[in-house]
């Protein structure tokens, strides 16, 4: 499933209407922009096949530093993700923390771990069926505000979805609603790595505000347009095999106030999964494509398939990942 920025909607539209049962369009409800992909009645068959929905959720992918000296020297942007693009195409959302911007341009803002990948590199999260990436991390801001920028509007044209940020206040903190089968899918995304002065505000580009009362707001609303609400969250310790009292408190508040599902990543190994409340959290699903294999722990990391059923969760399954030496995930 797809859904598009504006400057592709009217071609889309027009090929899509020609060839396949699906169309798609972009609507302003009440202020808030929500990217709706629905089927034509005609192919919502109520089988048991088509009334499961799968979410598919990995880890952390970084498309800078070696891994973009191995897609450069291998001339293929879908090098990263060659062992793994029949899995992640084969479900009905796939979904992942983007770590770092897609630009060519900003100003390096110093940091020794800086990474920014090749705008061709958009390429290879395409042919790999990503739907939604968060890209609300403590990377995003590497090269400045205008890598941002750029890395929502890459995203956008090639029909993924970025959560977290935006180019003022109501993008960055609106829910994404995609609608499958009749069932509405709501995605918010934070992480609190970052200052004050890097949220989004009515006129400059940002991440989303990660305050408690805020992100319940969110929710709020994300619970009034969809059946399902998840919320991907940049948080934790890096390199910890457990979660900490504190993302396990949010965790918690956050379900009470209307989440279902919480997805975390940043501490590049993974943490353990946990059900409260009616609702599912996964701490950390750890690395899945990054240059990094200096522990076991980073060595490896977790694929998460949530089968929804009459929107409801209906099972998990966990996968193993591995790395080859080139750094590309595999089961």
């Amino acid at each position: 499933m797809r859904f598009f920025s504006p400057k592709v909607f009217v071609a889309i539209i027009l090929f899509a209407s020609a060839i396949a049962g699906l169309y798609l369009f972009l609507s302003k409800t009440e202020g808030r922009y929500v990217y709706v992909a629905e089927i034509k009645p005609e192919n919502n068959l109520l089988d048991k096949e088509n009334s499961e929905i799968n979410l598919l959720f990995v880890g952390d992918i970084m498309l800078s530093r070696t891994i973009g000296d191995i897609m450069a020297r291998n001339n293929d942007w879908r090098y990263p993700f060659l062992e793994m693009a029949d899995f992640l195409r084969s479900a009905d959302l796939t979904i992942g923390n983007l770590e770092g911007p897609i630009s060519s341009r900003g100003v390096n803002q110093g940091s020794i771990y800086s990474f920014r990948a090749d705008p061709q590199a958009a390429e290879g999260l395409l042919y790999s069926g990503f739907d939604v990436l968060s890209i609300a991390n403590n990377h995003i801001f590497d090269w400045g505000r205008v890598a941002l920028s750029d890395t929502i509007g890459i995203l956008n044209d090639v029909g993924i979805a970025a959560v977290g940020a935006g180019h003022n206040f109501e993008e960055a903190n609106a829910p994404r609603v995609i609608e499958i089968r009749g069932v509405k899918i709501a995605f918010l995304a934070y992480t609190d790595l970052y200052p004050q002065s890097l949220w989004a505000t009515e006129t400059q580009d940002g991440v989303s505000a990660p305050t408690l009362e805020n992100i319940k707001k969110f929710i709020s609303i994300a619970r009034d347009q969809a059946d399902v609400v998840i919320l991907l969250w940049h948080w934790g310790e890096e390199y910890e095999t457990v979660s900490r009292p504190r993302e396990q408190a949010i965790a918690h508040a956050l379900i009470d106030a209307g989440a279902d599902i919480i997805i975390g990543h940043h501490p590049h190994v993974v943490q353990e999964v946990e059900e409260y409340n009616g609702g599912y959290i996964a701490y950390s699903l750890g690395n899945f494509v990054f240059d990094q294999n200096f522990s076991e722990d980073t060595r490896r990391g977790r694929a998460l398939k949530i089968i929804l059923r009459d929107g409801k969760i209906f099972k998990t399954e966990e996968f193993e990942v591995k790395f080859t030496s080139d750094f590309q995930p595999f089961l």
